[in-house]
């Protein structure tokens, strides 16, 4: 039959849609045999859809939820330690952690034919992050039984008054980590961050070379554009050049025959002159006659 706490934790694996359905079914299944369990189990209140999908978190993404609450640990080692440098590094490898299992967990829940809104999401991720800094959240969240999204507020405890269905979250011992193993751990986050920013260089850089190829080629068009061009009016210049020669050595002929026929003009002009004069002067001799 289960406890209850084992029936809620299978209740709330249900799509909120199914929940109620879920739960009148387990209630008259119990109810024969232990009818204080089925009273119990009818007072369970359906999960908000945030905190189903953290839920399914827990079900199907565990590595990545031990994942997260790990560094949680390096967080308060880092705090501890007054290490600015970590911590600001933490807190992003935090967020992006974060978002990264908001996503999942929305992915999951559409392929379970839920909807996740995006406040509900932000919702996933600040429950996330409230887990990530207290671990009495941490246990409410591993207990698989929220029934509400939970939030962080400055350095108080997150408040889990009706967080938590079918009894109290039970605390995790979590295994302490030794001096080395967070140092490899520290050392290991590090090494991936310098690879990120590498990769992102390289992104970067790959994407301007990418450019200035682009530019580059069309450069090279326009020269070897640019060169037929030259060439074409090379080719024009030189026929023009040879038009203008012959058309100057055209004018020095002329010019030449122009002298020479009007030398020929002028001595004819200075025969007509003698012509006419001589004819003037037998006229006259007739008319005496």
């Amino acid at each position: 039959m289960g406890s209850l706490e084992d029936i809620a934790r299978e209740l709330y694996a249900v799509p909120p849609g199914e929940f109620t359905a879920a739960r009148t079914a387990r209630v008259a299944e119990v109810k024969p045999d232990d009818p204080a369990l089925a009273r119990s189990i009818s007072t369970l209140k359906r999960a908000s859809v945030p905190a189903w999908v953290v839920g399914q978190l827990v079900r199907h993404r565990e590595d990545d939820i031990e994942r997260a609450l790990a560094l949680a640990v390096e967080m308060r080692d880092a705090q501890n330690e007054l290490d600015a440098p970590a911590m600001s590094e933490l807190t992003t490898a935090r967020r992006r952690l974060t978002a990264a299992l908001a996503r999942e967990g929305a992915a999951i829940a559409h392929q379970k034919g839920v909807a996740v809104s995006s406040a509900a999401l932000d919702e996933v991720a600040q429950t996330l992050q409230a887990a990530m800094t207290d671990e009495a959240a941490a246990a409410a969240l591993l207990s698989g039984r929220l029934v509400r999204a939970l939030r962080t507020v400055g350095f108080d405890a997150v408040d889990l008054e009706g967080a938590v269905a079918g009894g109290d979250a039970h605390l995790v011992e979590r295994p302490k980590e030794s001096r080395d193993d967070l140092a490899e751990r520290r050392a290991r986050r590090t090494a991936e961050k310098a690879l990120r920013d590498a990769e992102q260089a390289f992104t970067q850089t790959a994407r301007e070379v990418t450019r200035l190829d682009a530019q580059l080629r069309s450069t090279r068009e326009r020269l070897d554009s640019l060169g037929e061009t030259r060439d074409g009016l090379e080719r024009e210049l030189a026929r023009v050049l040879k038009q203008l020669e012959e058309a100057q050595s055209d004018e020095h002929r002329l010019e030449d025959e122009r002298r020479t026929a009007a030398r020929a003009a002028e001595a004819a002009e200075a025969t007509k002159h003698a012509a006419q004069k001589a004819l003037d002067a037998r006229t006259e001799v007739s008319q005496v006659k």
